[in-house]
């Protein structure tokens, strides 16, 4: 007996091929998109994960013999490159030395003209007074210049032009001295034995000096200016005078007791925070507490708002360039570094033997040059991002002049004092509120619509409808955006009243209508074929909206006088053009096509034999709709609703356009919001590459990646859940 052979014929082994190489060509594009998604998600943690690198400082040379004297400069001063440093000492000689060499001879030096008996500094800026009453006004000039294609330093002093009759307002034996230098003007304020306040004050472009005498003694421990000359502090003991500027003459408007009430403290340091703000008081025991004006009763009170127990070895505290905290330098030699709005310990490092006798940072604050005993260190400094951390991303922070503490996003500000302030507390807020208006509206006018549409109405009918709903989803979000900002705001703010009634009165009609045709004669109702109800229901609902739009204003007028906006008003609900309203109703537009297709693809293929044997077994239409259909459904119902949520979440230019952009948090319908992916567009192109801001963004990118996944998985698995669970059916 003969058997047939097997033979793999030519067209065979061509399917074959395809069907291996389709295959692979999927299962590659399934790995690529997988290996894309991954990729995002390290570049974001790649680029936002620093934010949280701690801080360190390096020591990068070692100077000795910079002073024969061995005695502490009087003035300490660093340039941004970590290269030159400039020093004045006791006598009055100024020096520029470089950091480059270890054993070298000053590059620059000269003699002021008299031997300084006080001295101040504020930055870079030194003031120098005699014992005849000289006075000299300067800061060194670090500049450097290309020469034959080589970076050449330039060693400089500034010194400032003094009016000629300013010595003569000069008070005999000064004890104490500080002074301020802005662009337009120069305050100085002198301290003397007799405990007269003396403050003289000039134009930069003028001769006049105007002098101020306080009328009442005050002996003086500590004289602080603020940067533009406005505010005097004044240190009597363990109380502080705090003199406000009014025209040419000084006020004093409060008089603070640093100590509280605490007998045993002693205060014995007082700094300015950058902007001058904030003051820093550090008594013996080594408390440093922040202090700043705050609002209260329609008035401004020095308040103390949080304090730094830095320790009692605590020699000396440094205010940070240009961050809103401090260097704290300990006997030990350790040095630590304090982020003052957050209450952040930034840094903890031992790096002396002992403590410096002067510190000075570089303006860039990458830089600090310590000296001690003739010798100076030169070290590199690397904060990192000290404005960040968790406090100040999630809790609320008391920031300087608000009255209270509060979760503010302010990221920039024209004023050279800001601080930035990264709460994403508002912005998440924004995004979560955008959020759920926009399903509020979306969520039942889509699944309604799918129920009715995949149930109930005619095949005809469906053909016709379905295809046009999922053509919204093409429109971009840009011309929707457009749309809700300049055409619907406006449309809403004149007719408030009427949209108001309208989101009561529509789906009220809807149901009376239902009622009345429900009721009417049989001979109507056959007029019109079974699943073409929706057709005669769209001009009633037009008629409905056509006729409220005159009606609101007669309501607006008697129920609300006319303006409702006043009338909300009076009830603390403030109303802007950009609202959550206008919000809920564009990006609502935009959702209910994914929710619609998705829900109603989910309704239609339930099996036919599930609905016809329910309505065989005698159950009605609508109980074989609520216990059968959408039961069986469910699953693709609630992933329809995540996938619309998804959208909402992440959706950037409706809310870009038709907001505010205002990071409050008030769940006020009439009030505006900023959200995680407005605030990623508006900000990141203009944001420096690298800085806290940058950061910031790619981790608020990085929360949206990590909230879409995890609403992506969990409706998933709620998913699988509700299928496991109704299969049965």
């Amino acid at each position: 007996m003969s058997y047939p052979q097997f033979s793999l014929k030519a067209a065979d082994k061509q399917r074959l091929v395809k069907d291996r190489l389709i295959r692979f060509t999927v299962s590659a594009g399934g790995v690529s998109v997988l290996g894309a998604l991954i990729l995002i998600f390290v570049y974001l943690i790649w680029v936002a994960f620093p934010l949280f690198f701690g801080a360190e400082i390096k020591t990068s040379s070692i100077h000795p013999s910079v002073s024969a004297s061995g005695q502490s400069p009087l003035q300490l001063t660093v340039d941004e490159y970590g290269q030159h440093v400039f020093m004045l000492d006791h006598l009055g000689k100024m020096t520029f030395w470089s950091t480059q060499k270890t054993a070298q001879s000053p590059l620059w030096q000269q003699q002021i003209d008299f031997v300084p008996k006080q001295s101040a500094v504020v930055g870079h800026w030194f003031a120098a007074l005699g014992a005849d009453k000289q006075l000299v006004i300067g800061r060194p000039q670090f500049t450097y210049r290309l020469r034959g294609g080589e970076k050449v330093f330039i060693p400089n002093f500034e010194q400032l032009k003094l009016p000629s009759s300013l010595r003569a307002d000069i008070p005999e034996h000064v004890r104490r001295l500080t002074f301020a230098v802005s662009a337009q003007a120069v305050t100085i304020a002198f301290a003397a034995q007799n405990d007269t306040l003396t403050v003289l004050s000039w134009s930069r472009h003028s001769a006049q000096v105007n002098a101020f005498h306080f009328p009442e003694p005050i002996a003086a421990d500590a004289l602080l200016l603020s940067p533009d000359g406005q505010m005097l502090y004044v240190r009597e003991g363990g109380h502080l005078v705090i003199a406000t500027r009014n025209g040419q003459t000084y006020q004093v408007r409060e008089v603070v007791d640093l100590t509280r009430g605490d007998t045993h403290r002693t205060i014995v340091q007082m700094v300015l925070l950058p902007g001058g703000d904030s003051l820093l008081v550090r008594d013996q025991q080594g408390v440093v507490t922040q202090w700043f004006d705050v609002i209260r009763d329609q008035k401004r009170q020095f308040t103390p708002i949080r304090a730094f127990n830095t320790g009692e070895q605590t020699s000396f505290i440094v205010t940070d360039a240009y961050h809103q905290g401090f260097f704290s330098f300990h006997h030990t030699g350790q040095v630590r570094n304090y982020q003052a709005t957050n209450h952040k310990l930034v840094l903890a490092q031992k790096m002396f033997e002992q403590s410096p006798e002067r510190v000075a940072l570089s303006e860039n604050e990458k830089y600090l040059v310590a000296y001690r005993q003739g010798q100076l260190n030169l070290a590199h400094v690397d904060l990192g991002y000290p404005e960040i951390s968790f406090s100040a991303l999630w809790q609320k922070l008391w920031y300087e002049n608000y009255p209270q503490p509060d979760y503010v996003w302010q990221s920039t500000s024209a004023s050279d004092s800001f601080e930035p302030k990264f709460s994403l507390v508002p912005i998440v807020f924004g995004t979560i509120k955008a959020a759920l208006y926009a399903m509020i509206f979306a969520v039942p006018m889509a699944i309604l619509a799918a129920i009715y549409t995949a149930y109930f109405m005619s095949a005809r009918m469906r053909r016709k409808v379905k295809p046009t709903i999922e053509l919204m989803e093409a429109l971009p979000t840009v011309i929707i955006g457009f749309l809700a900002g300049l055409w619907l705001a406006p449309i809403l703010e004149q007719h408030l009243v009427a949209a108001v009634v309208m989101i009561i009165l529509l789906p009220l009609s809807t149901i009376v209508f239902g009622l009345i045709w429900h009721f009417s004669p049989d001979r109507w109702r056959r007029t019109v074929q079974r699943g073409w109800h929706a057709a005669i229901l769209v001009p009633v609902l037009a008629g409905v909206m056509a006729l409220m739009l005159p009606v609101g204003f007669n309501l607006e007028t008697w129920l609300f006088d006319g303006d409702i906006r006043v009338f909300l008003a009076q009830y603390g609900i403030d109303f802007n053009q950009r609202n959550a309203l206008v919000v809920g109703i564009a990006m609502g537009f935009a959702v209910i096509p994914t929710i619609f297709t998705i829900a109603e693809d989910a309704i239609f293929s339930v099996p036919k034999h599930l609905s016809d044997g329910s309505l065989a077994l005698g159950a009605t239409p609508w109980q074989t709709l609520t216990h059968v259909v959408l039961l069986t459904a469910s699953p693709g119902i609630f992933s329809a609703i995540m996938m619309g949520l998804g959208r909402a979440v992440g959706e950037t230019m409706i809310v870009l356009m038709a907001t505010g952009n205002t990071p409050i948090m008030d769940w006020n319908i009439f009030e505006g919001m900023r959200t995680l992916a407005a605030t990623i567009a508006v900000e990141l192109p203009e944001a420096e590459v690298g800085s806290s801001q940058y950061r910031l963004l790619f981790l608020g990118a990085l929360l949206l990646f990590i909230f879409t996944f995890l609403v992506n998985a969990l409706a998933e698995w709620i998913r699988l859940r509700l299928r496991e669970k109704y299969r049965a059916l």
